[in-house]
């Protein structure tokens, strides 16, 4: 049994308190007018900005166990919870959900991977090189990136048609088609990683050319595991970017089988959108799932160290 520590004094008699404890404690409290004004209010606004960031994405979970699925009869507390709207879509009575779901996840992984794989090439070439062109590419890439992507939807869809004329397989109404004309903002994220890049000392890439490695052995052994924190974040931004697009896709997309959730959850809103709310709200928690899966995964590598793994040993 641990042993406690004796309260007694040297004649057997209770020892006195410490009379310099309880007035410390009273001074190392900060009154709370002094404490609100220094942290209290900072706590006050991230309260207000969680539950207005909270707010529609619990009227929508709502909306989704709402039998009735109308804009009247959906509260942010659901007095009836039903899964008929879930049971409806996963049945694919009101089109093909699942089919959409997998067109979505395919789009997503192969548009976000391409993505990244040519921005960090580019990234790496901006950073690492000196070449002629150099700072007019950087910037030919702000000014396109300036512009609003609705501006080229014409171009992109008189560009594909005619591909598709030589091509059926990479033309309208195909992913294969839909894929190639997202991939034209491949380099949206070269500034990012370069940015990532030009924090790295290059005294990393010296001392491993000096050992015998090229430079496609620096860039894949030495500066690409520093990156998974910048690459992590930029693919799940690219993620989260391709599966809410809605206006390209419903110009390329108009076939029923090959739409893409956001198209077609869209489509189940033509005619009523206030009857089917119920309908289109479990779409979309159904659509939170792969991001929050995704978002999970990838956190230990948003928050991991910059430079882990590229020290020289």
């Amino acid at each position: 049994m641990a042993k406690t520590e004796s309260t007694t004094g040297p004649n057997g008699a209770p020892a006195a308190a410490d009379p310099g404890a309880a007035p410390e404690i009273e001074m190392n409290r900060m009154p709370f007018g002094r404490w609100f004004r220094e942290i209290g209010w900072r706590h006050v606004i991230g309260v207000l900005a969680i539950l207005f960031a909270a707010f529609p994405v619990l009227y929508v979970i709502s909306a989704s166990f709402n039998p009735l699925g109308t804009v009247a009869s959906t509260k942010l507390i659901p007095t009836r919870i039903s899964l008929v709207n879930y049971q409806t879509l996963l049945s694919g009575a009101r089109g093909p959900f699942l089919r959409w779901y997998l067109n979505t996840i395919i789009v997503c992984s192969v548009v976000a991977a391409s993505q990244i794989f040519l921005s960090v090439l580019a990234a790496y070439a901006f950073s690492r090189f000196r070449f002629k062109g150099r700072r007019g590419g950087l910037l030919a890439l702000l000014l396109i990136m300036m512009f609003p992507a609705i501006l080229s939807m014409i171009a992109l869809y008189n560009m594909i048609s005619d591909v598709g004329q030589i091509l059926p397989g990479i033309g309208l109404n195909t992913l294969n088609g839909y894929c190639l004309a997202l991939m034209g903002g491949s380099l949206g994220q070269v500034w990012l990683i370069k940015g990532t890049f030009d924090t790295i000392p290059r005294e990393l890439d010296e001392a491993a050319i000096i050992d015998g490695c090229t430079h496609w052995q620096v860039f894949r052994i030495i500066l690409l595991p520093t990156l998974k924190p910048i690459l992590a974040t930029t693919f799940l931004l690219s993620f989260v970017g391709i599966i809410s697009d809605f206006l390209l896709g419903s110009i390329f997309l108009t076939d029923n089988s090959k739409k893409t959730l956001a198209v077609g959850l869209y489509g189940l809103l033509s005619g009523d959108r206030s009857n089917n709310l119920g309908l289109f709200a479990a779409g979309a928690v159904l659509t939170m799932i792969p991001v929050i899966a995704l978002f999970q995964y990838l956190q230990k590598y948003i928050v991991g160290g910059a430079t882990a793994g590229a020290v020289k040993g």
